[in-house]
């Protein structure tokens, strides 16, 4: 019989099978793909806290392995946020009031202030150890 008219992807007498071979190259190359695609999208908030030196980096390096690890997007779309915004510092007006009070302080130097003696802490005194308990 004449097998010219047989399309190349019917299984040969040979046994080769061009489709099967395609399709298991092709999805094998998906599947990486789409591998590489799902880290480099988990990776992108903890590119965008280091690029700016965030200084919540491990912050958000955790928010991202939450959501690469649990696959829910809240954790990644609070990573985004962490790493997209800067908090700002409310420790530094206080440290700086607290300096400026500090310098008001009469005949104390800014360099070497100490605390007030009520402050202080005085080292424990050893205590007189008890007598042993007698026995009856």
């Amino acid at each position: 019989m004449a097998t010219g008219h047989i399309p190349s992807y019917v299984t040969q007498a040979d046994g080769s099978d061009f489709l099967f071979t395609f399709m298991l190259f092709f999805t094998v190359g998906m599947v990486v793909l789409i591998g590489v695609a799902y880290f480099t999208l988990h990776s992108i908030p903890e590119k965008m806290a280091h690029e700016t030196n965030h200084p919540q980096f491990q912050l958000v390096g955790i928010l991202a392995l939450l959501a690469l690890f649990t696959h829910n997007g809240l954790f990644w779309v609070a990573a985004i946020l962490v790493a997209g915004f800067q908090f700002p510092d409310f420790a530094a007006p206080l440290r700086s009031i607290a300096d400026a009070i500090r310098s008001l302080a009469p005949g104390q130097d800014k360099e070497h202030a100490s605390p007030p003696p009520e402050l202080e802490i005085e080292p424990e005194q050893s205590k007189p150890s008890e007598p042993a308990a007698q026995g009856h």
